[in-house]
C-alpha cells in the first residue's frame, strides 16, 4: 500500500487528475448505480473550494496592500488596461465567431427559478451595491467584487500598522493559501466524482446534442488563447509570446480547467508569477483582482450563447448592434464572478438588447447549464491563464524600458 501511495504521489497533479476523469467515466458507464456514493468527493470537492476561496482572496489582497512599500513600482494600470482589452476582444471574436458560423438552438426547459437581472443599469447598481455590501455578508454570499473593495479598503487602512501586525496578516494569508493547495491535493477523487454525476445526471448524449454550440465555443476559447492574447502580449513586449502563452496554458489553465474556479487557482498562479521571476508587489495584487475582473472566457460565453438565441429567432443584427454586446459582454463579464451561477445569468441581459423575451433567454441559460460541464472548464482555464499572462507581459514591458533582458524562453 505504501509503494502504491509513494508511486501515486510521485506523479504531477495533471496526471493524477486524468486518472480520476477516466475512473470516473468507467464507472458512469459500467456500474452507474454501484458506484453512486462516489458522487460525494464531488460535492466534498466543490463544497471546500466555495468555502475557502473567498477568505483566500480577502487575505491575500488585504496582506499584499499592507506590504507594499510606498515608492515600489507595481504596473497596476498596465494590468488593469491588459485585463480590459482582453476580455473586450474576446467578446469581439465570439460575436465575428457567431457571425461565421452560425448555431441555431432547439429550445426547452432547463432554467425555472433563476432571476437574471433586468438591464445595464440592474447590473451596474448590483456592483455597486455589491462594493458596499457587508464584508461578512460578502464572505458568506462569496461576493468577489465585495471582498475585494474591503480587501483594499483594510490593506490601505494597515499600511502603517506595525510590523507584527502586518506579519501577522501575511503569516494567515500563507496559512490559507497552504489549505487550498492542499484541497486541490484532493482534485482527482473531486473530479471522478463531478464527471460520475454529470454523466449520470445527463448522459454523454446530452453534450453530443449540442456538439456544434460548443465547438463554437471553445473553439473561440482556444482561437482567443492562442491567436488574440499572444497577439497583445507581441504588441505589450515586442518579442515572442507563444513560450510564455504555452507556459501559463500548461501551469495555470490545466489545473483552472479542472477545478473550474479561478479564485481557488489563485495560488498556482501566485507560484508561477514567482517561477517568472515578477514582481511581488504586482502579482500579489494583479492576480486576486484577475480573478474577479479578468473574464475574457465569460465574454465569449454571453456573446455566443446570446447570438445563438438571435439566430434561432431569426433577428437580424447590424454591425454596431454587434460592438455593443461585445462591449456589453465584456462589461457584464467583469462582474460574473459576484453573480450566482457566473456568466449564464447575464445572457438575458444581453439577450435583451435585441428583444428576446425573458423566458426564451432563460431557456438558453438551460442550454447553458446543460453544456456547463465543458464550457465552464473552458471558460475559467481561459480567465486563470490569462491573469499570470498579462501581469507577466506588463513587467516585461517596463523591463524592456529599462533595457533589462527579457529571456521568455528561459524564463517559461
Amino acid at each position: 500500500m505504501k509503494s502504491i501511495l509513494k508511486k501515486w504521489n510521485q506523479l504531477s497533479l495533471v496526471k493524477q487528475i486524468i486518472i480520476g476523469l477516466i475512473v470516473g467515466i468507467i464507472l458512469a458507464v459500467m456500474i452507474p448505480q454501484a458506484a453512486k456514493p462516489v458522487v460525494i468527493f464531488g460535492s466534498l470537492f466543490v463544497g471546500a473550494l466555495k468555502a475557502i476561496a473567498p477568505v483566500l482572496v480577502l487575505f491575500l489582497v488585504m496582506s499584499a496592500i499592507a506590504q507594499h512599500k510606498t515608492g515600489h513600482q507595481t504596473n497596476m494600470k498596465s494590468i488593469i488596461f491588459l485585463y480590459l482589452l482582453g476580455t473586450f476582444l474576446a467578446g469581439l471574436t465570439a460575436v465575428l465567431a457567431s457571425f461565421l458560423f452560425p448555431v441555431g438552438l432547439t429550445l426547452g426547459k432547463g432554467a425555472e427559478g433563476v432571476t437574471p437581472p433586468g438591464g445595464v443599469v440592474e447590473v451596474l447598481k448590483t456592483l455597486l451595491m455589491n462594493v458596499v455590501d457587508n464584508p461578512v455578508n460578502a464572505l458568506v454570499n462569496a461576493n468577489y467584487i465585495g471582498i475585494l473593495a474591503w480587501a483594499v479598503l483594510l490593506g490601505l487602512a494597515l499600511r502603517k500598522a506595525q510590523d507584527t501586525t502586518k506579519t501577522m496578516i501575511s503569516n494567515v494569508s500563507d496559512a490559507v493559501s497552504k489549505i487550498v493547495t492542499w484541497v486541490i491535493k484532493f482534485a482527482p477523487l473531486g473530479i471522478m466524482g463531478l464527471v460520475f454525476e454529470s454523466i449520470t445526471a445527463n448522459g454523454i448524449d446530452s453534450l453530443l446534442s449540442y456538439g456544434k454550440l460548443l465547438a463554437v465555443l471553445i473553439g473561440c476559447m482556444v482561437f482567443v488563447a492562442l491567436i488574440v492574447n499572444p497577439a497583445i502580449v507581441f504588441l505589450t513586449i515586442k518579442q515572442n509570446p507563444y513560450p510564455l502563452v504555452f507556459k501559463c496554458l500548461k501551469e495555470s489553465g490545466i489545473t483552472a480547467f479542472f477545478t473550474r474556479s479561478s479564485a481557488s487557482n489563485i495560488p498556482v498562479n501566485m507560484k508561477l508569477c514567482e517561477k517568472l521571476g515578477l514582481n511581488k508587489d504586482s502579482y500579489s495584487v494583479s492576480i486576486p483582482l484577475g480573478a474577479t475582473i479578468n473574464m475574457a472566457g465569460a465574454a465569449v460565453t454571453i456573446s455566443v450563447l446570446t447570438l445563438a438565441a438571435v439566430h434561432t429567432i431569426g433577428i437580424e443584427v447590424d454591425l454596431p448592434t454587434a460592438v455593443l454586446l461585445s462591449v456589453l459582454s465584456a462589461i457584464c463579464a467583469c462582474g460574473a464572478s459576484g453573480v450566482a451561477g457566473g456568466s449564464l445569468l447575464l445572457i438575458p441581459l444581453a439577450c435583451s438588447l435585441f428583444g428576446i423575451p425573458g423566458d426564451v433567454a432563460m431557456q438558453v441559460v438551460g442550454v447553458g447549464f446543460i453544456i456547463g460541464v465543458l464550457q465552464d472548464s473552458f471558460e475559467t482555464a481561459l480567465n486563470s491563464s490569462t491573469d499570470v499572462l498579462f501581469t507577466a507581459a506588463a513587467e516585461y514591458k517596463e523591463w524592456r524600458k529599462e533595457g533589462k533582458e527579457i529571456n521568455i524562453q528561459k524564463a517559461a
